[in-house]
């Protein structure tokens, strides 16, 4: 792997949020899974709640800590030379917790972090039945305010995810809320839907006329392409927020399955990697050329 300095990767980030064109992310919940997208050839690494909470096999709902979260991420962010951007709930509870977060973030490397207008503790956006509380504007403003007043590099990134439509407030509270928090100091508005088709999202488009970029998580409303969105101007950022997450759950259950029903592995090896792909995952090729020049 290319070592890639903080600085360039928080150079890299802020490119996506002017260059044309749109920068396109994949949620990981480890450091094997962001080398994964990497490889891939995408443009930046979510460190999704979502999947980080599953990897310890707990509800997304700000059950696991502030510094497991910021511990992943900074493992995400050291085997990889793209940008990472940290999925922080949110916020870890209020302003005070959003301005140390900040510091820990930014200690690991990491280029930005989303932070959502909803009060803490929260369910996941997309739970049937989730608790889906708003926090009020104004302490919500206070968050934007205090992270951007604490951050250590110019180039940091703010994300406001604007949770309104997921609340089922509607258009012109999200579109009121989204206001307030670019006023904040927000470097991006995270607009999210619960929607099975694209609609809400479009109509917000629509009618947002800030040059304040928005990002779009399609999990919903996956009709919504990549080819479509690259003509929403308005639009920089597109995230598949977890679905490696939910690929990995589905084939691991279809190999255990098959173990089990053929009394041994002697049938899964067309499921598997073979363990030297692992290895070179791992980045144990380096490790040996390493050896053979400091090891005595």
């Amino acid at each position: 792997m290319t070592i890639v300095s903080q600085r360039e990767k928080l150079r890299k980030a802020r490119e996506f949020l002017t260059r044309p064109g749109v920068a396109l992310g994949v949620g990981a919940g480890d450091a094997l899974g962001a080398k994964l997208i990497e490889k891939a050839g995408f443009d930046f690494i979510w460190s999704s709640s979502l999947c980080v909470s599953a990897s310890y096999a707990v509800p997304d709902a700000n059950l696991i800590s502030m510094s497991q979260y910021c511990d992943t991420a900074r493992g995400m962010n050291e085997v990889v030379s793209i940008p990472v951007i940290a999925d922080c709930d949110t916020g870890y509870g209020n302003a005070n917790n959003v301005i140390y977060a900040v510091k820990k973030f930014e200690e690991a490397g990491i280029v930005g972090i989303s932070i959502e207008d909803k009060k803490f503790p929260k369910d996941n956006s997309l739970l049937e039945g989730g608790r889906q509380e708003l926090a009020p504007i104004d302490e919500f403003v206070g968050k934007i305010k205090a992270a951007k007043d604490h951050q250590q590099n110019e180039e940091f990134i703010v994300i406001a995810r604007v949770e309104a439509l997921i609340a089922g407030w509607g258009q012109e509270e999200a579109l009121q809320r989204s206001l307030r928090y670019v006023e904040a100091g927000a470097d991006c508005i995270l607009i999210h839907s619960k929607a099975k088709q694209p609609d809400e999202i479009l109509e917000f488009i629509r009618n947002w006329n800030q040059p304040t970029p928005l990002i779009l998580v399609p999990t919903n409303y996956p009709s919504l392409t990549l080819k479509e969105v690259e003509k929403l101007k308005e639009v920089k950022l597109f995230i598949y927020a977890n679905q490696p997450l939910r690929a990995s759950v589905k084939a691991q259950e279809a190999l255990l399955e098959e173990i089990k029903r053929a009394g041994g592995i002697h049938t899964i090896d067309p499921m598997m990697v073979p363990v030297s792909h692992i290895f070179d995952l791992q980045g144990v090729p380096k490790m040996k050329e390493d050896e053979k020049k400091y090891l005595v």
